[in-house]
């Protein structure tokens, strides 16, 4: 095959296979560090948006104002270099300003940084046992509701120097001293607080092309520098911030008070500040997954290490004399939004604070308290919010909102989530014992509904409800629920072997059908239950089973128990054999039937009864007639929906997926697609042929051509795999023989293997591991020079140049079930590991 693989290119790649397997092979050359432009102008931003917040929030708590800029500049490069979510900005928030504030107020601010020091400690505990994803079982109602809370004595506290005076202790303290105040009020104190309160409104609105421009510039900024500019033209006189000299900045001292005072306070603090951060973390990892290009360089946030980080930070702070510090959602969206690209954004806004904390004290004494006041407040009202209410309620958690807000605002923050904690256990027990069930005939046919969770509880109700079914009826049983106990399986199970033995028919339907809660006739350990669809629970769950019928034969060996694949997309436990009398392919012990991807055959000796089984055919035949009776069955009346909309209004997919013809690459399920979503070519090796040439395929450039001019895809994937034949076929040719087809297709394959022998190339790696071999090499480097290949294709080159289209690469492994995507840039080529999404943020 000499017109495939030419004999430098073989020797080559046999020299870059042995310098694959050399175990002490020379490292890497060594790389500069730069800084990205990107980085520098978002560090800039962030560091805008800062500097006032961390001043305001130093300012509600009642701590030197000096704290607020030590805690800003610890997130900012202590979280920033050591957490676990590059893009998310760390410093005093404002959800720790009443915790703060209430610690000033009983123990004075050394132990304060006490306490501050001990949570970064626990904070460091808590990641090295590895229980960050712990604090993500907390309800969102609650968090929501204690950040609602802590907004709501923010706001009302901060009023108070709005209006010219001096916040109390409390929310009732600041209500009740409220009528006095506004008697009271200061006109200066409150114009500035207007104007800045404006300023902050008005100026993310200003519309057109110039407003485009002026939005560069942070609200919270503008607002501030237009009061301290107003105030100091004007030559008013009122309160300004009052920055003393570091040399008398008082630093964290030993913790003086009762011990179980000062142990609630570490506790109160590491929940707030941990929860918090672990939260913004996820709330980043959806901003940055929103960006195709930032989510494949920067990857999946490591909560553990967050947590580390953000206990590093909070050591480093309090033990300087700083305010508590968590991730900060304001600080870190606009992180991402300015167009940060690594953690080099995050460390140099810490740099900047650092240098204005140093550089800058007569301007910052320029600043009004009440204009950083105003800005605090509008802070605070802004946790308030819409959206959070009407999430919960739709979800029916308006409760546990409401309980923990009223409980922060009134008693604290511990005690009010503790409440919230307690309220959402009660409303889940209560949603736990309450199932409704009911009984009603159409055309014949009983239906049974069963809402809510079945547990011994309801078994009375279930069992006169299903005796109330005439002998012999068909009866369609309903579960709308995902648990299921023994209690109350062992109960259905015997009335359901009950009534198919008097001549009756049941089918045991849900929200997902196809998970067979037991065979009739099973007993004993026989008839276990199945899992859920999605995962098991305690005790025995379901989540929908599947249809059983009265008549089936008892002669047919049947794997329904051991059989759990689910139709379409909960697809797994693939290997469904099916016991015949002898082996179709005369190999002993070799699988007889397989059921289609996400169409078991599920015992159901139905699946056989279609049209024509009792014809002669083969073992494929069979498997095939098994296969779409099972869909038929099972997963048409689920996406009979979707496909006739689809019929209507035809294709619209927003990838198209150019992948290997691998029979163990089922692309709708490594990337949880649907009908509709993926344009699919498939080839022997993934491969592109460039266009122009004689040996060219117009097979693959139609598919291109219309996939990017006609159905208007988004993005490009070029998906190679492990294991592949045809890049194994292209290291192994030999010069000569026969040109079949399959050699002259695999001669697209020739400039992976030159690319892979070029010296003067980086190596296409995955990361956090050397490729395990030369076969793995080459398709690494097959999917990179296939992109190449991609790029010559004029409707995608002129997509590209319109900014219409985006291409990636991907890597498969098959035995890990592991995707890869390509991330590198400059002549990198790495292909990083896809993490675990959190879907509950």
């Amino acid at each position: 095959m000499s017109a495939c693989v030419p004999t430098r290119a073989t020797d080559s790649t046999v020299d870059r296979t042995k310098r694959i397997h050399q175990p002490h092979s020379p490292p890497p050359p060594h790389r500069r560090f730069r800084i990205a432009g990107a980085d520098v102008s978002a560090s800039i931003a962030v560091f805008l948006i800062a500097l006032p917040l961390s001043l305001g929030i130093a300012l509600a708590t009642g701590a030197p104002l000096q704290a607020g800029l030590v805690a800003a500049a610890a997130g900012g490069l202590v979280a920033g270099l050591l957490g676990g979510c590059p893009l998310q900005v760390s410093g005093p928030a404002a959800g720790l300003t009443v915790v703060t504030a209430d610690l000033i107020h009983r123990y004075g601010w050394r132990t304060t940084c006490a306490v501050t020091v001990l949570a970064g400690l626990a904070q460091l505990a808590l990641g090295c046992v590895r229980v960050a994803r712990t604090a993500l079982a907390v309800s969102p109602a609650i968090v929501h509701g204690m950040l609602a809370g802590i907004g709501v004595t923010i706001a009302v506290a901060q009023l108070h120097i709005v209006l010219g005076g001096t916040p109390q202790s409390s929310v009732l303290a600041n209500l009740r001293a409220l009528p006095a105040q506004l008697a009271g009020l200061h006109p200066a104190d409150v114009a500035m607080s207007v104007l800045t309160l404006a300023l902050l409104l008005l100026w993310p609105r200003v519309p057109g092309r110039l407003g485009h421009l002026m939005r560069k510039i942070p609200a919270a900024l503008v607002a501030v520098a237009g009061a301290t500019l107003t105030a100091s033209l004007a030559g008013l006189s009122l309160a300004k911030v009052d920055l003393p000299s570091w040399s008398s900045h008082a630093l964290a001292g030993l913790p003086e008070g009762p011990v179980l005072g000062v142990a609630a306070a570490v506790l109160t603090t590491t929940l707030v500040c941990s929860v918090q951060s672990l939260l913004g973390a996820v709330a980043v990892d959806k901003l940055v997954a929103g960006q195709p290009g930032l989510s494949a360089r920067v990857g999946r946030s490591d909560l553990n290490r967050e947590l580390l980080g953000q206990g590093a930070a909070n050591i480093v702070s309090g033990v300087l004399g700083g305010l508590p510090v968590a991730g900060v959602a304001v600080r870190s969206s606009a992180n991402v939004q300015a167009g940060a690209v690594s953690r080099n954004s995050t460390m140099l806004h810490g740099v900047l604070v650092v240098a204005a904390a140093l550089l800058m004290v007569p301007v910052l004494e320029l600043i009004p308290l009440a204009s950083l006041a105003a800005l605090v407040m509008a802070v605070g009202i802004q946790m308030v919010s819409l959206h959070h209410i009407r999430t919960v309620t739709r979800h029916r958690e308006v409760l546990v909102y409401a309980v923990t807000t009223l409980g922060v605002v009134f008693l604290g923050v511990l005690e009010g989530v503790l409440l919230g904690v307690t309220v959402a256990v009660a409303v889940a027990l209560n949603r736990l014992a309450h199932t409704c069930i009911t009984h009603d005939e159409k055309e014949g046919v009983h239906h049974v509904h069963v809402r809510g969770q079945l547990t011994f509880l309801a078994v009375p109700r279930l069992s006169r409800t299903l005796h109330l079914v005439p002998q012999g009826a068909h009866v369609v049983v309903e579960l709308d629920g995902s648990f299921m106990d023994h209690a109350a399986y062992e109960s259905l199970q015997d009335w359901q072997n009950a009534h198919t033995a008097r001549g009756g028919s049941a089918e045991l339907m849900g929200r997902r059908t196809g998970v067979r809660v037991a065979e009739p006739g099973r007993t004993g350990s026989e008839a276990r239950p199945a899992d859920t669809a999605a995962g098991a629970t305690s005790g025995t769950t379901t989540e929908a089973p599947a249809r059983t019928t009265a008549d089936a034969p008892t002669d047919e060996p049947t794997t329904s128990t051991a059989c759990r694949c689910h139709p379409w997309t909960p697809w797994r436990n693939h290997q469904c054999d099916h016991p015949r009398s002898a082996p179709s392919s005369g190999h002993p012990g070799e699988p007889t039937d397989r059921s289609a991807p996400g169409t078991a055959a599920r015992g159901d000796t139905g699946a056989d009864t279609h049209p024509g089984a009792g014809k002669e055919t083969g073992p494929g035949g069979h498997q095939l007639a098994r296969g779409i009776s099972a869909f038929q069955r099972n997963t048409a009346p689920l996406v009979r929906g979707e496909l006739a909309r689809l019929a209507r209004e035809g294709q619209r997919p927003s990838q198209l997926f150019l992948t290997c013809a691998d029979s163990r690459l089922v692309t709708s399920m490594i990337t949880s697609s649907g009908p509709g979503d993926l344009f699919v070519v498939r080839n022997v090796g993934n491969l592109v042929p460039p266009p122009g040439e004689e040996s060219g395929d117009d097979s693959v450039a139609a598919a291109i051509e219309y996939a990017v001019d006609v159905l208007r895809v988004r993005s490009i994937t070029v998906c190679g795999h492990s294991g592949c034949g045809a890049m194994q076929a292209l290291l192994n040719s030999e010069p000569g023989g026969a040109r079949t087809p399959l050699k002259r297709w695999l001669g697209h394959g020739v400039p992976s293997l030159e690319r892979m022998a070029d010296d003067g190339r980086p190596w296409a790696r995955l990361a956090g591991r050397a490729p395990a071999d030369a076969v793995e090499q080459l398709c690494l480097t097959n999917v990179v020079q296939q992109l190449e290949h991609l790029r010559a294709h004029e409707s995608v080159a002129r997509a590209l140049r319109e900014g219409a289209l985006e291409l990636h690469g991907m890597y498969f492994h098959v035995g890990e079930a592991q995707a890869y995507l390509l991330s590198g840039e400059d002549g990198d080529e790495l292909f990083d590991g896809v993490g675990v999404a959190d879907m509950s943020a």
